[in-house]
């Protein structure tokens, strides 16, 4: 089996002035596999959204190397950089941030537009996705229209309408009630097992990250085992 992301000896500081430097990620190494589902577990400041950042290419490191997929894209123009996010990697985030102006379908839609797909079949992969989560009855609502967990469904169906090989969740049930946030990671869990993507999920919920396969913490800038 090999690596669908690999972070090798991640190095990240923020820079405030000469005496007020903060280093957020210290060497912080992980291989997640193909079909793998990991937890990340942090306490809120410990640099998990900065981790996923530069894990998803949205973020330079100041050292080390990010894999995906078997390229490594450390150094490469933003072009092959933003390449990749469109069609190898997916993102979740705790609030869903979907457009406003335009429908649950039409969300789902655009990232696949923006990649060259035509627009009948950029539909017909929303429905079907939205029918996989449950809301393809609510596919022509607005955002405004639907409730906080279909709001996530929908960031869901979105994040994996371009088929990505990687997923990255960042408390993607943290700003959920309990019995949303239970509805929702099950059916995150149920997408991501059957299609076979590789996932790593930032959660503060111990119950949901013994769900997955198995756990890494970050501390002191570093990943370890959970």
């Amino acid at each position: 089996m090999s690596d669908a992301l690999v972070l090798d000896r991640i190095e990240k500081t923020y820079n405030r002035g000469r005496e007020n430097a903060l280093t957020v990620l210290s060497g912080a190494s992980l291989a997640l596999a193909e079909g793998e589902i990991v937890a990340l577990a942090a306490p809120s400041g410990a640099g998990k959204s900065t981790l996923l950042h530069v894990a998803g290419l949205l973020d330079d490191a100041d050292a080390g190397t990010v894999s995906v997929c078997g390229t490594v894209y450390t150094g490469l123009s933003d072009r092959r950089r933003t390449t990749a996010r469109r069609n190898e990697i997916g993102f979740v985030y705790q609030f869903h941030h979907l457009l406003p102006e335009f429908s649950a379908v039409e969300n789902v839609m655009l990232p696949q537009l923006a990649n060259g797909t035509g627009r009948s079949e950029a539909r017909a992969r929303a429905i079907e996705l939205l029918d996989a989560v449950g809301v393809a009855g609510r596919a022509d609502n607005r955002p405004a229209a639907l409730s906080g967990g279909e709001q996530q469904r929908v960031a869901l169906c979105r994040a994996l309408a371009n088929t990505p090989r990687v997923l990255l969740a960042d408390e993607p049930t943290g700003n959920l009630d309990p019995g949303t946030s239970e509805t929702v990671f099950s059916v995150l869990m149920e997408l991501v097992r059957s299609t076979g993507l590789s996932a790593l999920i930032a959660t503060h919920n111990p119950d949901l990250a013994a769900r997955m396969d198995r756990t890494v913490r970050l501390e002191d800038g570093r990943l370890v085992p959970g």
